[in-house]
C-alpha cells in the first residue's frame, strides 16, 4: 500500500491524472490512509474515472484506507469483453477484493458504481460492512429505459457522446461549470470500446438487482441530486424504503455529479454513513 500517494485536492477540484498501483489481473486503484476499520471503496461512473472522486478522497483520506478504483475499460484498468453485463462488472468487483485480499469494506458507488455497489451487496453481502449509492438509478420508466438503450445502440456507430451527459448532468452555477470542464476531460479521455462495453451493461443493469434490497442488512445510504433526471429522488426513496437500514438523501439544486458539484454536503452524508449502524432517525 501506498500511503499519501494521492496529491492533495481541494473540493471540487481534481488532478488530471492519480498515481496507479495495479492488482494481478490488470485492476488499477489508488489508494491513500492508514485508518482503522473496513476501508473505503470507491467506484466512479461510466465514462469517468478514479479522480472523480477527488474532494471524497481529500476528505476522508485522514479517517480511513481510502482505495479508489477504475472500472474495467476506463482509466488504466482493463476491459472486459464486449456483452459483459452488469452481473459481470459485480463479478469483477469481487475479483478486485480478492486481489486486494480485503475481507470487509465500505462501498459507496456513483451511478454505474452505485449499480455495481448494489450487485455486491446482493451477492456477497459479508464482505460489504456498508453501502452507499450516489446517483443510483432503479428501475428506470419505460422512456428513460428507451432513451438509454438508444444511446448505448448509438456509441459504436457515433463515438462517445460528450456534450448530452455534460448536459444532464450539470446546470449553470460556478461550481457546476468547475466540475463540468474536469468531466469533459474524463469523457474525452475514455476508451470507446470499454466505455461502450460499461454503457451497454449499464442501460440494461437497472432491474437486475433491483428486487434485493429487502435482504440487505447493512446501513445503506441512497443520495442523489434534487435535479437529476435519470437518478432520480423517487428512485433514491424507493431502494431507501425498502432496505431494512436504509435512508434518503436528497441534495436540492444539484443534478448527476453531486460528488463533484456538492463535495461539503455529499461528504457530510458519507461521514453519517461511515459511522452508522443503524437507520438514523
Amino acid at each position: 500500500m501506498q500511503a499519501g500517494a494521492l496529491m492533495e485536492l481541494k473540493a471540487g477540484e481534481g488532478p488530471s491524472a492519480l498515481p496507479r498501483l495495479k492488482t494481478p489481473g490488470g485492476i488499477a486503484y489508488a489508494e491513500a490512509g492508514l485508518g482503522e476499520g473496513a476501508p473505503l471503496v470507491l467506484i466512479h461512473g461510466v465514462g469517468m474515472r478514479l479522480e472523480a472522486w477527488g474532494p471524497q478522497i481529500a476528505a476522508f483520506k485522514d479517517r480511513c484506507r481510502v482505495i479508489a478504483v477504475d472500472m474495467p475499460g476506463h482509466g488504466e484498468s482493463a476491459a472486459l469483453a464486449e456483452g459483459s453485463g452488469i452481473a459481470d462488472f459485480v463479478a469483477w468487483l469481487g475479483r478486485f477484493l480478492d486481489e486486494m485480499k480485503l475481507e470487509r469494506v465500505s462501498l459507496a458507488g456513483h451511478s454505474m458504481g452505485a449499480m455495481i455497489s448494489g450487485g455486491a451487496v446482493a451477492r456477497f453481502p459479508e464482505r460489504i460492512a456498508r453501502v452507499a449509492l450516489l446517483n443510483g438509478v432503479h428501475r428506470r420508466p419505460e422512456a428513460a429505459k428507451a432513451a438509454v438503450l438508444a444511446r448505448a445502440a448509438a456509441i459504436r456507430a457515433t463515438g462517445v457522446d460528450k456534450d448530452g451527459p455534460l448536459k444532464r448532468w450539470f446546470g449553470e452555477d460556478a461550481a457546476s461549470l468547475q466540475a463540468r470542464a474536469l468531466t469533459r476531460g474524463w469523457l474525452e479521455a475514455v476508451d470507446p470500446e470499454g466505455y461502450a462495453v460499461a454503457y451497454t451493461a449499464f442501460a440494461g443493469g437497472d432491474a437486475v438487482y433491483a428486487e434485493t434490497w429487502p435482504t440487505v442488512t447493512c446501513p445503506a445510504l441512497f443520495l442523489t441530486g434534487s435535479g437529476d433526471p435519470n437518478s432520480t429522488p423517487e428512485m433514491a426513496q424507493a431502494m431507501a424504503a425498502m432496505a431494512p437500514k436504509g435512508w434518503a438523501r436528497i441534495i436540492e439544486g444539484h443534478r448527476h455529479m453531486v460528488n463533484l458539484t456538492a463535495p461539503e454536503a455529499v461528504n457530510g452524508f458519507l461521514a453519517e454513513w461511515l459511522v452508522a449502524e443503524e437507520k438514523p432517525a
